[in-house]
């Protein structure tokens, strides 16, 4: 009888155990798309506490509230035509059959009322109409602060294509400033902080919802095991989500969340979002002046958000224990995006110059990898890329940007879980979009008062040629670097040097301290002749440069192969020159066009590697 009862004991035990231990099967071949700073606004949408329209689009008799062309074209995004492209993504996704779509951060452009509401509106028919889920977290424009303020832009486009300024209130409104229309009131254009955002959008995955499997916060204190919706729905709201400061008696928001939409797939959103306190604030404070703006992202995330990276850790061991295949997303990078050439990049044109602040310390990719993320989709940057990094306790982590539909290149990243191990991301160019040039009759009136008024700011008018959507962005980031980069960023001495010099006269800089016939010799092994590189100057290339940062392989086939033979080419001969500027510029043009696969690839995370994939057709059915 005790013979009998101890193998009971065993078998019940062992089950339990085997219970325990258990690991699901993951879905294969999931599909998750991920579309990054779409900065929605609502071109279309007409304000409720104002008697204004917007202006005429006597083309399709519409009236549409938009961003002037100039703004655009100084801009890093753009505010109007991405509109179209976010349609354009959405009937992409649908007709590819995907259900789940990850918005990592900036849906809106600062968090204004009017565009938020139209967001939701999109998110929710294609909801309903496709079956989708979407999922979202805070960027630095969604909300730019972390409570409510007041705010609006003064150019929009107006009668006559004249600037419109647009505000939230008259407290706004510049004393003595000469504004070419009277200025338009309306609440609908202030920014929204945490509390009305999620509000807003609390069926995106912000908030518990009865068809998720799982759902949780930093802040939970139930386990995956004794989970129901009414414990997390009763833990889900604001008050329950916010992290003390320094100063325990200031706390601020953080919507972070991890959701499981269906068995064996878990979403790690993390708001990265850090709002610093300002004005020496030791109280609560609803002041929106009392903290500074969010783009800095993780390296503020280590000094003030540590109960993220616990929070992160415990997330990551669960998974592991649970068998659940874990991918994170946040607005953020948590690797460096420049290829690896930040340092040269910061001794070439400065620490404050191309946003090299927003660079992502190593200590960043170090901590979240070591605490157990693998892959992390980032945002924010408006670049296509992918950052690898391994720690010393041999933790890789793969983070990959995911572009932006309102720059250059436009284009959504497709992740395709294929087994617990094997991922594979293609990269979605969304080159073709109905309507983008709807709007270009109303630029023409802008161009048109422009030159009347023969502003310094008189943009170029090719922009208005493009035929589908990624040539505008293309012509657009032509403008920016233009009117915006080569300004802000170049000193003028080496800018005149590089971008007046033919490829030739690069390839003969005395500084390089090398005899013609060494030249020549070194071009017939990699079958060029000096003849090519009397076709160009340093100012295309600079160009190219800024294409590649922004769109990394995407953009070879803009340059042309053979034309970015002949930039590595030169560069390869830069490096070695004795002008550091020189040296440095073929340094971080040579790493920039030598990144790690970004456009169709695959991860291995048994192996820890990844390798790229041939683009594939779909229309090849």
């Amino acid at each position: 009888m005790n013979f009998l009862k101890n193998i009971l004991v065993i078998f019940i035990w062992t089950s339990l155990f085997s219970c325990t231990e258990k690991k699901e099967a993951i879905p294969t071949n999931f599909r998750i798309a991920f579309l990054a700073d779409v900065h929605f606004q609502d071109i279309y949408a007409s304000f409720s506490d104002a008697n204004y329209k917007g202006v005429k689009n006597k083309e399709t008799g519409e009236f549409v509230n938009i961003r002037t062309m100039k703004a655009q074209l100084k801009s890093t995004r753009i505010f109007n035509e991405n509109y179209f492209a976010f349609l354009a993504a959405l009937e992409d996704i649908s007709k590819k059959g995907i259900k789940h779509v990850v918005l990592p951060g900036d849906f809106s452009d600062d968090g204004q009322p009017i565009h938020v509401k139209g967001l939701t509106k999109i998110l929710e028919a294609y909801s309903k109409k496709h079956g989708m889920s979407f999922f979202a977290t805070t960027g630095n424009h969604d909300p730019v602060r972390p409570f409510s303020k007041e705010g609006g832009k003064s150019d929009f486009l107006g009668e006559g294509g004249k600037e419109q300024a647009i505000l939230s209130s008259v407290a706004l409104k510049k004393d003595g400033h000469q504004y070419e229309l009277k200025p338009i009131f309306s609440s609908e254009i202030k920014n929204w902080g945490y509390k009305e955002i999620l509000n807003e959008m609390h069926n995106f995955g912000f908030f518990p919802k009865a068809e998720y499997v799982y759902w949780e916060t930093p802040f939970s204190n139930y386990s995956y095991e004794h989970y129901s919706l009414k414990k997390a729905l009763e833990q889900s709201g604001l008050e329950r989500r916010s992290y003390p400061l320094k100063n325990k008696e200031l706390h601020l928001p953080d919507v972070s969340y991890l959701v499981e939409p269906v068995e064996g797939i878990w979403l790690l959103a993390i708001d990265a979002n850090v709002y610093v306190p300002q004005n020496n604030i030791s109280k609560f404070s609803e002041n929106p002046k009392d903290f500074s703006g969010a783009s800095i992202g993780y390296n503020k995330v280590l000094l003030q958000k540590s109960h993220l990276i616990d929070w992160v850790k415990k997330v990551a061991s669960k998974a592991q224990e649970k068998g659940k295949v874990l991918i994170a997303f946040s607005h953020y990078p948590m690797v460096d995006f420049n290829d690896d050439a930040s340092e040269e990049l910061k001794t070439l044109f400065g620490d404050g110059k191309l946003q090299l602040h927003r660079v992502p310390n190593e200590d960043v990719a170090k901590t979240f990898a070591d605490a157990g993320l693998k892959i992390h989709f980032g945002g924010h940057m408006h670049i296509n890329d992918t950052g690898v990094r391994t720690t010393e306790k041999k933790h890789t982590l793969f983070n990959i940007q995911t572009p932006s539909l309102a720059a250059y290149v436009p284009a959504y990243k497709l992740l395709t879980i294929q087994s617990a191990t094997e991922f594979e991301v293609e990269t979605i160019v969304i080159d073709s979009v109905a309507h983008f040039n709807r709007l270009f009759s109303l630029y023409e009136k802008e161009y048109k008062h422009l030159q009347e008024i023969e502003s310094k700011y008189l943009w170029n008018k090719e922009i208005l040629t493009a035929t589908n959507y990624k040539d505008f962005t293309a012509l657009h980031l032509s403008e920016l670097v233009r009117l915006r980069f080569l300004i802000n960023d170049w000193s003028p001495e080496f800018l005149k040097k590089l971008s007046n010099s033919t490829g030739k006269e690069l390839l003969l800089d005395e500084s390089l301290k090398k005899k013609k016939k060494e030249i020549s010799e070194a071009l017939i092994a990699e079958n060029l002749s000096l003849e090519m590189f009397e076709k160009w100057t340093g100012l295309e290339m600079i160009l190219a440069f800024y294409k590649l940062r922004s769109a990394d392989e995407l953009a070879i086939a803009d340059i042309g192969e053979q034309r970015l033979a002949e930039y590595l080419f030169v560069c390869k001969q830069l490096k070695m020159a004795t002008d550091l500027n020189l040296s440095l510029w073929g340094t971080v043009f040579f790493k920039t066009a030598n990144g790690q696969p970004s456009n169709h690839f695959k991860i291995d995370l048994k192996a820890n590697t990844i390798h790229r994939v041939k683009p594939r057709n779909y229309n090849d059915n």
